[in-house]
C-alpha cells in the first residue's frame, strides 16, 4: 500500500541528533524518528519511551522519518506503510 498523506511532507531535515525528551528524563534512545510536518525528533518504537510514537498520539502528525545517518525512509502511522524520503 503507499503511503496518501505525503503532499503533507512540510520538514525534510534537522540538526537534531538527540532525543530532547529522552536527554531530559536521563534517558537513552535506540534510533531517532523526526516528525515531517512540525519537526519534532522522537526515539523509536524499539527505545523504552517511544516518543515519537507518543508524539503522532497527541498531535496526529502521521508522518516520521528516520534521521539515522544514511537513511532515506519514512513511515505513515495512518496507512502503516514505509516511503523514500530524500
Amino acid at each position: 500500500m503507499a503511503c496518501l498523506h505525503k503532499d503533507q511532507i512540510l520538514i525534510k531535515s534537522t540538526d537534531t541528533t538527540v532525543c530532547p525528551e529522552c536527554v531530559e528524563q536521563g534517558d537513552e534512545w535506540v534510533h531517532l524518528r523526526m516528525c515531517l510536518t512540525c519537526g519534532m525528533v522522537g526515539c523509536c518504537d524499539s527505545s523504552v519511551n517511544q516518543h515519537a510514537r507518543k508524539h503522532y498520539e497527541e498531535s496526529g502528525h502521521m508522518l516520521i522519518r528516520s534521521i539515522e545517518p544514511g537513511e532515506e525512509w519514512g513511515w505513515c502511522y495512518i496507512d502503516e506503510t514505509y516511503f523514500r524520503v530524500r
